[in-house]
This record gives structure tokens, C-alpha cells and sequence, in this order.
């Protein structure tokens, strides 16, 4: 299937492209050639502040003046006309910053500390809702180009990820499209575009899960379109995020036996696990019943497997925002310092896993964010309730996150080798 690319696409992406000004390239670059030994990050890209080039008001800060985040970033790198004013105070009187996404210098900012901290890069998350106005497609045209100039500049990779979901069942062709149109961009001939397998990586998000309106005959048909998209440009690698409970069909999966034949179509398997354990010992059981028993099916199908990793939880504001009190949970599932998220890491690791997901980079929203943010209580405003990486009672650098992210980064590489990862998380140093 051919799709016609619209000139002013194309016009506008590749201006998009110039419009960012890159310093000198590194000599060192993460190997594009393989996700072998990879943890990648998600990274949301999705935030936006009164006065920014996309000029759409706050985005996934606030909704009308209720705050939609948990966790705040820590801001003290940014440049004064780069910072955001939130309109909160510390008690100490201290104004709070925020970001926006559109500035490339926040989004170039993100991937020097990756760079710094031996991270490898992202899938950057590509809502399909997102394409259906000018004003919304245009904002995440500015930030793919953003990331793929930053990606360049820094050495570090990256790849699409649509994220299905929302989105209308007769709709899922937007997506076949705007694929096509960033292959005829050549953004996947780029030397920071990620690949596997030979082929360029591109991964769709909400697969299989239960109450989606996408059926198994609506997901064959979109990514026969796709992989007959990509013939003309060498093909490609697809990565889809599914449900935690796709093999056996059970928990968050739909019940629906053509699903089957659809993850077997796929190139690597993604589950989503964040939520489905909340502790070292539910995570043991994950292990024991689905990550293990998960390897062993991708195995003997031929397909790779990419568990997902996170953090914590909390979304407390979010669900206060969407008038749902009953799930304004502040701090949900613990961080326990760093603990949880590396037992999950070792888990994976020994368990013979060569890459990982890690949700998420940037994700405030939902408290997975594993960047710079705000570490002692007394940074934060005394209203409303936001949670600081102190919260399980350890003080912690701001940068605690990206320091465990590297560690899991260097755990992978040695790729299953004797002695590769231990159960105690390691001591990190200060950057």
C-alpha cells in the first residue's frame, strides 16, 4: 500500500529539522544497530507552558488550575527564560519552576544527562490522538525533531512509539499515514534512529489490553499496512507494548484467542507491568508466573522480549483532577529509595533478559519519572500535596534515578555473564 505524503508535511518536518542548532557531535555513540544490552526509556515530551512556541497553554501540568503531576522537576539547570513560572512557593518563599517540552533546549538538556549517565536513549511516545488537530501535530512534530537533533548531538538513540490509546477503532489508519510521511522524511535514515534486526525500530503502545476498541482483525490489518509501508525503505522492526497478561490471555489482556496470532506477527513483545505488582514480593511472582514463563514462549516463537521496569507510582493529582478521589493515592506504590525499582532490574537481568523498558524518563504525571526531580519535601510548595524522592525517608540527590539507570545500563551490556548484576543496589557516586 502507497500513501501519498502532503508536500506541507514534509516542508514543515524537515524546517522543524533545521530550526535546531546542534554543538559539536560527540565521539562516542551509543551502537544504533541493536537493542541487544539497551535499556530504553519511555520519554512523555507531552509538556507545555503559557507562552511557548506551541502556544496551547499549560499541557500536562495543570488542567484549568488543578495539577495533573505528583513529582516536580528539578528546574536549577535551566536558564531563566527557559523555566516556567508555576505560580507555587516553597515555604522558604522560593519560587517553583516548570518546563515546556517545545523549548529544544530542555528536551536537548535531557539527553545530555543521558549522556552523562551512561544512558543509552528513548522511545519517544507518539500519541495517535495527537495527530488528529494541526495545532497538536505540529507540537509533536516540534518535539520528535527536538529529540532527534538532541539524540544526534548527544550519541544517544531513539525510535517511535505510537501510543494507541484513545483512539477510535476507524482511526487507525492517521497512524499508518503519518508513518509513511516520517519514512519520506527520512528520519529513520538518521544516524541516532535506533534498529534491530537490520531494520529501523518502530513500536506501537496498547495492543490486546481489555475494553480497548482495537480488535486482533483491526491490529493484522494495521501492521500489514505498515510492515507494506516500510517494503520501499528496507523494512522494519516492530515492537508493541501488550498487556502483562498476553500470553495466557488473563488479567489486563483481552480474552479474544485472535490476539494470538497477532503477538505472534510481532517482532518483540513489550508487557506493560507498571501497577500490576507493588513490592519485592509481588514482583518475584511476576517473575515466577509471567517474565520467565514469557521467555521461554518469545523463545520458541523466535520473538525478543523487552520487560518493563519502573520506579514507583503515584498519581494522586491526576485522579484528583479527574474528579476520581478514590484513586488520589499520594506515593501508591513506594520507590523504597531506589529498592523496588532495582529488584525489579535484577529480576529481569538474571532472568535472562538482553533488553528493558524502563517507564518512564520524564513521566511526572504518574510518578514514574526516573529524571532530575525535586528530592526534599521542603522544596516543594505546601499546597497542594506533591511527592519528593524523601518520601520513604532517605535523602537522596535529585539525580538518584538516573545514577540507578545507568548501573541497570551497565548490568545489561554484560549480557547474562556470570557475576553481571547483584540483589543489593549498588552504591552509586555523586555527578
Amino acid at each position: 500500500m502507497v500513501i501519498k505524503s502532503t508536500f506541507a508535511f514534509v516542508s514543515t518536518f524537515l524546517i522543524l529539522m533545521a530550526t535546531v542548532v546542534l554543538a559539536e557531535p560527540v565521539t562516542s555513540r551509543v551502537d544504533s544497530t541493536t537493542l541487544a544490552g539497551k535499556l530504553i526509556l519511555g520519554y512523555q515530551g507531552w509538556f507545555g507552558c503559557p507562552g511557548d512556541v506551541a502556544h496551547r497553554g499549560w499541557r500536562h501540568w495543570f488542567d484549568g488550575k488543578s495539577p495533573t503531576v505528583d513529582l516536580l522537576p528539578d528546574t536549577s539547570e535551566l536558564a531563566p527564560d527557559e523555566r516556567c513560572p508555576s505560580g507555587w512557593s516553597t515555604p522558604g518563599n522560593e519560587p517553583v519552576w516548570l518546563f515546556s517540552s517545545q523549548d529544544s533546549r530542555s528536551v536537548e538538556r535531557h539527553f545530555r544527562w543521558m549522556r552523562d549517565y551512561g544512558l543509552d536513549g528513548v522511545a519517544l511516545q507518539r500519541f495517535g490522538v495527537g495527530l488528529a488537530s494541526a495545532d497538536s501535530k505540529a507540537s509533536v512534530d516540534r518535539v520528535l525533531a527536538s529529540v532527534r537533533a538532541a539524540a544526534e548531538q548527544e550519541g544517544r538513540v531513539f525510535f517511535v512509539m505510537y501510543d494507541l490509546s484513545g483512539m477510535a477503532a476507524d482511526k487507525l489508519d492517521s497512524v499508518v499515514e503519518d508513518w509513511a510521511q516520517l519514512e519520506q522524511s527520512h528520519l529513520t535514515a538518521g544516524v541516532a534512529y535506533q534498529r534491530h534486526h537490520g531494520h529501523p525500530v518502530l513500536a506501537l503502545w496498547g495492543l490486546g489490553f481489555k475494553g480497548r476498541p482495537i480488535t486482533p482483525a483491526m491490529a493484522t490489518n494495521m501492521i500489514k499496512k505498515l510492515r507494506d509501508e516500510s517494503a520501499a525503505y528496507g523494512g522494519l522492526t516492530l515492537l508493541a507494548g501488550v498487556p502483562a497478561g498476553w500470553r495466557m490471555r488473563q488479567g489486563d489482556a483481552d480474552t479474544d484467542a485472535g490476539w494470538d496470532a497477532v503477538y505472534r506477527s510481532l517482532d518483540i513483545i513489550s508487557p506493560w507491568t507498571v501497577g500490576r505488582y507493588a513490592d519485592d514480593a509481588g514482583d518475584d511472582s511476576y517473575r515466577r508466573n509471567d517474565l520467565e514463563p514469557d521467555l521461554a514462549e518469545t523463545h520458541r516463537l523466535g520473538i525478543d522480549y523487552m520487560p518493563v521496569v519502573f520506579p514507583g507510582f503515584s498519581w494522586a493529582n491526576l485522579m484528583r483532577a479527574r474528579a476520581q478521589p478514590d484513586k488520589a493515592l499520594p506515593n501508591q506504590i513506594p520507590r523504597r529509595c531506589g529498592k523496588f525499582f532495582w529488584h525489579q532490574v535484577y529480576d529481569a537481568v538474571s532472568a535472562g533478559t538482553t533488553m528493558m523498558y524502563g517507564a518512564m524518563f520524564d513521566e511526572v504525571d504518574e510518578g514514574t519519572a526516573m529524571f532530575k526531580v525535586l528530592a526534599d519535601h521542603r522544596q516543594l510548595p505546601a499546597s497542594p500535596g506533591f511527592v519528593a524522592l524523601d518520601a520513604d525517608g532517605c535523602a537522596l540527590p535529585s539525580d538518584w534515578y538516573l545514577q540507578l539507570a545507568g548501573q541497570a545500563t551497565l548490568a545489561l551490556r554484560k549480557l547474562g555473564a556470570p557475576g553481571a548484576i547483584s540483589p543489593n543496589m549498588p552504591i552509586t557516586q555523586p555527578h
